[in-house]
């Protein structure tokens, strides 16, 4: 047996191997997918390895359990590839086959994404929706089989979905537990996080809540009414409206916003900050406000070239976002949402009320940076009554 073989076996006994990819076809004669992905699930409490086949024209999948796995890769690999990239949490080994059919091993420190998927492979048994454990509200959404197995085109919304509650359940002490939860989801469009979320609080964890979901579009909110009707959910509810003109409530815990466009985002988090919610999750999308206002002559060779530009102005505008947040006496995290090869707007702000902090130097902060750009952001012009009461207290 090779080495790179040896080591294989061993990745697959100690569950270390993260992901394969295997890419350059030995014989391109329609035989094999132009290229193989494999990576560890659970399934009813085993596990197995997915082998995930893209061919020009269709996805496909098999699950081999862990026993026959080592053997499966190893054939693959050596029937129908020229090289392959294992990722584990200890290096990246890439496996290289020459013309003659001998096998070079080249052993690279991991990469980011590959301590972030070993601490994601680590925390697979607390999921709140594995595979092979059917959530009737996946279901109804077409994310899953009613035996539980994720469809092969929706595996990145499930992954999407569980990656959202788990950023969900990082800040769940900040949530009264001894009260009804109240939540809204501004923009929620066809809903799979709200329903997702009230799965998590509601059922799973059997928490008193209440949760609304807006959206300017009448169709969508009648799907959504719909399903959360059949599904029983009756401490869910949804309506058409507009997030600026939404007054039905006094006082939320909870408010999620995801890609709302431009100062709509903005728009919402007046609203959370004005209820005093404990909690805010936030994706912002198209981000135009500062675009026509950024100007720094130093920055000429960043800022005159239009894509630079746009870029730069978002991430300044998240930037501004977080900063006045953090006055207000919230901590405030970016995370990355999903992966960027799926959307570049996939940046995160999650907030939570904590213990108070110098907002005097936050807000000095804050101003040197928007005056450095020359910014008038329509976020602290809303928020401005209620810095000036957080700076005098």
């Amino acid at each position: 047996m090779d080495n790179w073989q040896e080591d294989l076996v061993k990745w697959i006994e100690s569950g270390e191997l993260l992901q394969a990819s295997y890419s350059q076809l030995r014989r391109k004669d329609g035989t094999a997918p132009q290229k193989t992905t494999v990576r560890p699930i659970e399934l009813k409490g085993a596990l197995f390895y997915q082998f995930e086949y893209h061919f020009p024209s269709k996805v496909t999948h098999d699950n081999v359990p862990r026993e026959e796995a080592a053997k499966r890769m190893g054939e693959w690999l050596e029937q129908h590839y020229r090289q392959a990239l294992f990722k584990t949490a200890g290096a990246d080994v890439q496996v290289l086959f020459n013309k003659k059919g001998k096998a070079a091993k080249l052993v690279k420190p991991p990469t980011a994404k590959a301590g972030q998927e070993r601490m994601d492979h680590n925390r697979t048994k607390q999921r709140v929706v594995r595979e092979g454990d059917a959530a009737p509200f996946l279901v109804e959404l077409g994310i899953m089989t009613r035996d539980g197995q994720v469809i092969p085109k929706k595996q990145d919304k499930f992954r999407q979905i569980n990656r959202f509650l788990e950023m969900v359940s990082d800040v769940l002490p900040s949530l009264p537990a001894d009260r009804e939860i109240k939540i809204v989801d501004f923009g929620c469009g066809k809903s799979y996080l709200t329903f997702a979320l009230y799965h998590l609080l509601a059922i799973r964890q059997q928490r008193r809540i209440s949760v609304v979901g807006l959206d300017l579009k009448e169709d969508v909110i009648a799907f959504c009414s719909g399903l959360a009707h059949k599904l029983g959910y009756d401490r869910l509810h949804f309506q058409v409206g507009d997030i600026a003109e939404y007054n039905d409530q006094s006082a939320v815990d909870m408010v999620v916003t995801l890609h709302a466009c431009d100062t709509a985002t903005d728009a919402a988090l007046v609203k959370a900050v004005e209820w005093g919610a404990s909690v805010i999750l936030s994706v912002p999308c198209c981000q135009h406000e500062l675009f026509k206002q950024v100007k720094n002559d130093a920055l000429a060779p960043l800022l005159s070239h239009g894509l630079l530009k746009e870029r730069f102005t978002a991430l300044a505008t998240d930037a501004v976002r977080a900063q006045l947040l953090e006055v207000l006496g919230y901590k405030v995290q970016m995370l990355e949402f999903i992966d960027p090869e799926h959307t570049p707007k996939n940046m995160l702000i999650r907030a939570a009320a904590g213990p108070k902090t110098d907002s005097a130097k936050k807000w000095r902060e804050y101003e040197t940076f928007r005056d450095m750009l020359q910014l008038s952001p329509y976020l602290e012009r809303a928020l401005l009554p209620r810095i000036y009461k957080e700076l005098e207290t």
